[in-house]
């Protein structure tokens, strides 16, 4: 009862800040309505634009929701439960990144002025947290789960401020300040979270998956070659940059496929991969497209860093895992450092090369729409690809500061979970017939 109702209280709470704060701040951009244009504002591409974005937001929004939602579904004792949490932190997170990007990035006059673009920008946030929530399923209780989303939105949105605003980082499809930004901060926080002596029984839970997990993992994998070549390119310019985004990401998806083939039988005793492996494949696949999706030239491009982000994973898996767990002490349980943060270390660092190669005469009309201060003269090649790879070390350390921080917050004695109501910490929304399972 006690965590119900606290779980309860802190919904209550939040939501009513969220709407005060609408009632002050938001009101929805001149691209969402047919009414006059505010002299402040430029409304020249306002049917262009609209027409643009929300097609990209439908998409967008349903693979956030339904891929993600499925594949923190896997456990065998808390797959509803992560389903329903899942779903809650996107209604949350959602209303939050509106605003605190808003702030940032869509205040005038000051108003948040709401949009297609803007909802984008708020999914994009709320998947860097649901990435950062498979570090810690399993461990946390789902008070912690929505104060993890409160925290994390505001240093996430802090992060894609410097990096895109600031420092004019070309980063269209997140490599940086969703996938790698969401999978080390879970991992700070999964870090300070660490409790030696509960994680022998949780090891051992995670590790009954069975048909559930293959089954979540067929409904996720299909969702996500459907609607993730739309989060690629959700924020490119109109015109041709949507077309290198969505196609790139598509021949890096199937060679990383391909290569989960090769290397799982090479690592496991299994002959073929598991479907679990074949999800984690095409996560990779379309994360290192994230930096450098726009910017691939040519289709062989995508499909070698494709192949090497599907090496990567169940190599990942095979030695990296176990040494964050007895090295570093920490615990990931959805593996996102092998799906998620090395894949957006590697599409960073190839996004840095490829702005080495970035001239009119490789991207054409295209540079002025990738890199648009190096069209104008303002920095030179040598510049924008310093910055790309500056963005790196920035984006580490504010995961990590952010993380170590939000842990310290969740570890409080106050918002832990008695020991027995931890364990079966799914039961805070959802009962289970025990002879029924």
């Amino acid at each position: 009862a006690a965590s119900r109702l606290r779980l309860s209280g802190l919904c209550f709470l939040l939501q009513i800040l969220n709407i005060l704060l609408f009632a002050v701040f938001a009101r929805y951009s001149p691209e969402s309505s047919p009414g006059r244009c505010p002299p402040q504002l430029d409304c020249s591409r306002r049917n262009q634009d609209s027409g643009f974005q929300q097609p990209r937001f439908r998409d967008v929004h349903t693979q956030v929701l339904l891929s993600f939602g499925l594949l923190l579904a896997f456990l065998g004792r808390c797959g509803p439960g992560s389903a329903a949490i899942s779903i809650l932190i996107v209604a949350f997170a959602i209303q939050w990144a509106v605003l605190v990007q808003g702030f940032f990035n869509f205040l005038l006059n000051g108003k948040i002025y709401v949009g297609a673009q803007s909802m984008v920008s708020a999914d994009s946030c709320t998947a860097a947290v649901l990435i950062s929530t498979g570090a810690v399923l399993g461990r946390v209780n789902p008070v912690q789960m929505l104060l993890l989303a409160l925290l994390e939105v505001t240093v996430c949105s802090l992060n894609e401020y410097l990096l895109l605003s600031l420092m004019g980082v070309s980063d269209s499809g997140r490599s940086l300040t969703v996938h790698t930004f969401g999978a080390y901060f879970g991992l700070m926080v999964s870090r300070v979270l660490y409790q030696p002596q509960k994680d022998k029984r949780k090891r051992e839970e995670r590790q009954d998956t069975g048909l559930q997990a293959d089954v979540f993992a067929v409904l996720g994998t299909i969702y996500l070659w459907i609607f993730w070549p739309s989060f690629t390119s959700a924020t490119t310019v109109p015109d041709n940059a949507e077309n290198w985004a969505v196609l790139n990401t598509y021949f890096s998806l199937v060679a990383s496929i391909i290569a989960t083939f090769i290397l799982s039988p090479v690592l496991y005793e299994e002959s073929t991969p598991r479907m679990v492996q074949i999800q984690d494949a095409t996560l990779a696949g379309m994360a290192v497209m994230g930096m450098a999706g726009e910017m691939l030239v040519t289709p062989f491009g995508a499909l070698i860093a494709g192949f090497l982000a599907g090496l990567i994973t169940p190599l990942g898996f095979r030695f990296f895992t176990p040494a964050l767990q007895s090295g570093l002490k920490i615990q990931d349980t959805c593996g996102v450092h092998n799906i998620h943060g090395l894949p957006g270390i590697l599409g960073a660092l190839m996004g840095t090369l490829l702005t080495l190669l970035a001239t009119a005469d490789t991207f054409g009309d295209r540079l002025e729409l990738v890199f648009p201060l190096m069209a104008q003269g303002s920095r030179t090649v040598t510049d924008q690809a310093f910055i790309q790879l500056s963005a790196l070390p920035v984006t580490l350390l504010l995961a990590a500061l952010g993380g170590c921080i939000t842990g310290a917050v969740l570890k409080t004695k106050v918002l832990r979970s008695p020991p027995d109501a931890q364990y079966l910490e799914n039961t805070v929304l959802w009962e289970v017939k025990l002879g029924n399972c």
